[in-house]
């Protein structure tokens, strides 16, 4: 029964803790409430909630720390972890340590009631079926920066696959367009693994001819082939006990295809010229600028080899499909080139960015910026720094009419309605509860709002 069951809101914003309390026990649940993660850890023990809803953010006590410890103790009961920055390292750190799921504020109420009771009935399957438990050991609660960035749902989700799948040994197949970041996604895997500690060895399969890319892969024994004037290892056996990344996997040879095969099959392969048979230990993550599917129903690529790469499939959507992420990126790459300088994009420049195609991706971007940096006059980028006039720009097509006649109806009132949300929300200090009142809205259509148009508080 839903008044059975008890959820402990940890959040050290006061509002936040009422709202979701008064929409909760709306629902027929017990509620608790937490201000900080010394607190939540003591409720824990003495309540012993059926699910927690924890903010990433507390003080004195991270947030991720807690969900350690919560973990730690009582790995039965699901968290759910709330975020504002939608980082990549805290959103796979959390998956990692044992969040059922996260949630980046302002969320959707629907999406929130709907991840409530899921994780409600993935607890009661818990305490149904023992052998499913998993007893997550002490995980680190700080990590090294990562250069995945994106707040966007199709980036959230990259993220908590990755997270999910980081602690396994799974075989992970990454596809993507040339420069979306696929080979961060294969570092953010290995450096999140248990493997993170052994050896991780890259291999670009498109770069060399077929001889020379087996013998890159595999070794070779001495006189095997013109110029092999002696023994020498391969990649794979240099990855023993590690992690070997596959790039542009799509253009590996069939001869080879064939040999990785058996080394994913039997995790054995000879060197060139050899005959003793070695056997290794190693993670595979591959990746492909192509539609690998495609490949294989064109021939090009061996159906049984793609079935043994896609135990996990992840795909990084180009950057003209979550262009929402541009302003983190772009604020990413001024931080990390700019040398210690304060520098902004105008707003013309913001408009060009915005509605670029970047056909080249985020690697595209993050060039654009580093040269705009070096072409800036002062501490503002203008348009004309931005080196992107090659490339065609998204325009709508020509109109008749005034400019207001020009735009359409539902973008006129959608930022009417977004205006008075962010006046009314300034005059009531933030407290959505109150802000609805004053829009005469109820409050989950507000919150709704909030999530549509990207609202959020300055701080």
């Amino acid at each position: 029964m839903k008044s059975q069951k008890t959820i402990l809101v940890v959040d050290d914003e006061a509002a936040m803790r009422k709202n979701l309390s008064e929409l909760l026990g709306e629902e027929g649940f017990k509620i608790a409430e937490a201000v900080d993660g010394e607190s939540a850890m003591s409720m824990v023990k003495d309540h012993r909630p059926n699910l927690i809803l924890l903010d990433i953010n507390l003080p004195r006590v991270d947030g991720l720390a807690v969900l350690v410890e919560v973990k730690r103790t009582q790995p039965d009961v699901p968290v759910i972890v709330f975020t504002a920055y939608g980082t990549s390292d805290r959103a796979i750190q959390a998956m990692k340590s044992g969040a059922y799921d996260y949630l980046e504020k302002p969320f959707d109420l629907d999406e929130f009631l709907l991840t409530i009771r899921r994780a409600l009935n993935y607890s009661d399957l818990l305490d149904e079926v023992q052998n499913l438990r998993t007893k997550l050991s002490d995980a680190p609660t700080h990590l090294a920066s990562t250069e995945l960035i994106g707040s966007s749902p199709k980036m959230q989700e990259i993220f908590k696959t990755v997270g999910r799948v980081a602690g396994t040994d799974a075989t992970v197949l990454i596809q993507g367009e040339s420069g979306t970041g696929k080979e961060l996604i294969a570092d953010a895997i290995q450096r999140h693994s248990l493997r993170s500690d052994k050896p991780f060895i890259k291999v670009n399969c498109g770069g060399l001819p077929e001889m020379l890319l087996e013998s890159e892969m595999f070794g070779h024994e001495k006189g095997s082939f013109t110029g092999a004037i002696s023994r020498r290892e391969g990649r794979f056996e240099l990855a023993n006990g590690g992690t070997i990344f596959l790039d542009e996997i799509n253009n590996m040879p069939p001869a080879l295809q064939m040999k990785l095969l058996r080394v994913l099959q039997h995790r054995t392969f000879e060197r060139v010229g050899g005959k003793e048979t070695l056997t290794v230990d190693v993670r595979i993550i591959a990746a492909t600028n192509k539609d690998i599917e495609k490949e294989v129903k064109a021939g090009r690529f061996r159906e049984d080899l793609y079935y043994r790469l896609n135990v996990v499939h992840i795909v990084i959507p180009p950057l003209r499909e979550h262009l929402e992420d541009i302003p983190l990126l772009v604020e990413h790459f001024l931080n990390r080139y700019a040398s210690g300088r304060r520098v902004v994009l105008s707003g013309e420049a913001t408009q060009r960015v915005r509605t670029h195609t970047w056909p080249g991706n985020v690697r595209e971007l993050e060039n654009v910026i580093q040269r705009a940096l070096v072409m800036a006059q002062g501490s503002v980028i203008t348009k004309d720094d931005l080196p992107i006039e090659s490339f065609p720009e998204r325009k709508a097509a020509p109109r008749r009419g005034s400019p207001v006649l020009r735009t359409p109806l539902k973008k006129l009132t959608a930022g009417f309605e977004k205006t008075l949300i962010l006046q009314a929300l300034s005059e009531t200090g933030w407290n959505r509860t109150k802000a609805a009142e004053l829009l005469q809205i109820h409050r989950r259509l507000l919150f709704s709002k909030i999530k549509q148009y990207k609202i959020r508080e300055p701080k």
